[in-house]
């Protein structure tokens, strides 16, 4: 599997593809950490302040993506003096190995990370071999 976007940094804006000729729609990378055991991959992506219903994940093909928006509530009548978030928008997308199941990828949010889940198809699976005598 590998990161379709260039090397990772903390919350740095990303470019969006759009349709040809069109501005890209600017979004945050979030920072995911990637743990590989001999079952699969699970995925863990910081999205702090994110409802679970703005996220969206997608698999494509051979593409991951994990993209939605961050709502930040301020109290009535006052306004942001200051605010280091460049979009609300966020987006990270990865290429996929072709030993991962793409058909079972699980998902869930809580405590302001996302983890997916996503285990290696039947063919990439270890396997023991018997050993017969001749």
């Amino acid at each position: 599997m590998s990161d379709t976007l260039t090397t990772p940094s903390r919350r740095q804006p990303a470019e969006s593809p759009g349709a040809p000729g069109a501005q890209p729609e600017a979004a945050m990378r979030p920072p995911v950490d990637v743990v590989e055991d001999a079952s699969g991959i699970t995925l863990y992506a910081d999205l702090p302040g994110v409802p679970k219903d703005q996220v969206q994940v997608r698999v494509e093909t051979d593409a991951l993506t994990i993209e939605g928006e961050i709502r930040l509530s301020l109290p009535e009548g006052m306004d942001a003096s200051h605010i280091e978030l460049p979009t609300p928008r966020f987006r990270r997308t990865f290429t996929l190995s072709k030993e991962l199941d793409t058909e079972r990828v699980s998902a869930e949010c809580q405590n302001g990370v996302l983890r997916l889940r996503i285990p290696k198809a039947e063919h990439a699976q270890p396997r023991r071999i018997e050993v017969r005598v001749a």
